[in-house]
């Protein structure tokens, strides 16, 4: 029998390395924990990264910085109206859903902060380069465990999202962010590593990618104990059930990468407007007509009202589904389990068909892969050497030093093979598209 997960352990507010943190009434814990995200260097580079469409070419479409906030502002919505929900239920104290709404709003705040530059397709190259490395290893490469490999080969931005605001970010291998644990459960998408997931895909929508790598492993393990997030296993294959907030913030980036991105696909002229009218009046049920609105104003008007629609279907499907959450067993994402289904389908549909294989976005992940190539295979001889000389940055070549120093590239952590090659994929994911494609031409002379 399942272990029902519980609100009280659920919405743990203890902080993660910092045993005398102090919250207030006016900025409990969860407040803190999106002020501390909003203000990180990794969150404010989210402005110069692809969302979908390439940026720089037109003012309005969106870049994931603006995508975050506005998944923040659905995630809230979500959060609010599930927890209102609890409250009259008696499952949570009268109040609780305004921590509710915090803690998904922070963690939807963060959910793309691993994000490398380029989009989707920047996490494919630098997968792929480590998978080509790999296929033969030397040097580094073959001083990693292959048990580890597969973390870098399938780069994952959840895990690596995780990796900063743990471990890298503000409290440098002491916390990270520090932000409470009900935030890195809500936060935490894939609860297990790459392995499990590879093994295990198919039982668990936790399984479905990972969000772990090894090197945070110790720390999401202390998570989910604090938060009392049931642990499974299957032979030495461990992971966890999802915190039940989860749903809600992956709900939130559905609803919003589903339908801005048509949206965003008017305004760029790669969909019609019939066609995303159409879509949006078919959600809604209904018939609206422009009135004196413009295309474009029609199309924003409709697509308002259509994540509104969306927050519904969500909010119903958590509540359908309520017990199987708690127990851990709901295998499903709440877009797919409401009302709204075959729309949300229809939209994948859409996207996939006519905005993903545009002639602009396949030009940008072309490049951009080509970019991401150029930084890691320039910058692999630093760590080449870094190794040889012991892992001592004091005593690299005088071009190396140059070269950390042009990147303000820190390496006093790096002391073996394994933590050298998440170091390369900390500061390529990092890149903003901007400073990768710069750093692309100064690596390469051109």
């Amino acid at each position: 029998m399942k272990t029902r997960m519980e609100w009280k352990t659920l919405l743990c507010s203890h902080a993660l390395a910092d045993a005398n943190s102090e919250a207030t009434a006016a900025r409990n814990s969860f407040v803190r924990d999106l002020d501390r995200i909003v203000f990180s260097a990794p969150f404010r580079r989210l402005a110069n990264k692809t969302q979908v469409q390439p940026l720089y070419e037109h003012d309005h479409v969106h870049h994931r910085l603006i995508h975050s906030i506005e998944v923040s502002s659905v995630g809230r919505s979500l959060a609010m109206e599930v927890g209102k929900w609890l409250e009259g239920e008696n499952e949570i104290e009268a109040g609780e859903s305004s921590d509710l709404a915090s803690i998904v709003q922070a963690a939807c705040v963060a959910h793309d902060i691993g994000n490398p530059p380029f989009g989707h397709s920047g996490e494919e190259a630098i997968g792929d380069w480590f998978a080509k490395k790999f296929a033969s290893p030397e040097g580094l490469f073959a001083d990693v465990d292959d048990f580890r490999r597969r973390e870098f080969i399938k780069f994952e931005g959840n895990a690596q999202g995780f990796r900063i605001i743990t471990r890298l970010e503000m409290a440098r291998n002491s916390g990270g962010l520090r932000l409470s644990t009900a935030t890195l459960g809500a936060f935490t998408k894939y609860p297990t590593t790459a392995e499990v997931s590879q093994k295990l895909s198919e039982p668990y929508i936790g399984l479905k990618k990972f969000g772990i790598f090894h090197s945070e492993l110790e720390i999401f393990e202390e998570v989910a104990k604090t938060l009392g997030l049931p642990k499974e296993a299957d032979g030495e294959n461990v992971w966890w059930a999802r915190h039940p907030l989860v749903f809600l913030v992956e709900a939130a980036d559905d609803i919003c990468y589903n339908i801005v991105d048509l949206e965003d696909a008017f305004t760029t002229g790669e969909l019609s407007y019939e066609t995303v009218r159409d879509v949006f009046l078919e959600a809604l049920g209904t018939n609206r007509g422009r009135e004196r609105l413009s295309k474009t104003e029609h199309i924003a008007l409709l697509r308002a009202m259509t994540i509104g629609k969306a927050v519904q279907s969500c909010v119903e499907a958590f509540k359908k589904n309520y017990e199987d959450i708690m127990n851990g067993t709901f295998s499903e994402s709440l877009k797919y389990a409401g009302s709204m289904s075959s729309i949300f389908k229809k939209m994948k549909e859409i996207s996939s068909d006519q905005v993903f294989t545009a002639r602009r976005k396949t030009e940008l992940e072309v490049s951009g892969r080509r970019t991401i190539e150029n930084v890691m295979s320039g910058l692999l001889p630093v760590y080449e050497e870094l190794a040889q000389t012991g892992w001592n940055t004091s005593s690299l070549s005088s071009h190396n030093e140059q070269l950390l120093r042009a990147l303000s590239l820190d390496l006093h952590d790096v002391k073996s093979a394994y933590e050298a090659l998440h170091s390369l994929a900390d500061f390529v994911s990092g890149m903003t598209d901007r400073y990768a494609l710069r750093i692309s031409r100064m690596l390469s002379g051109t």
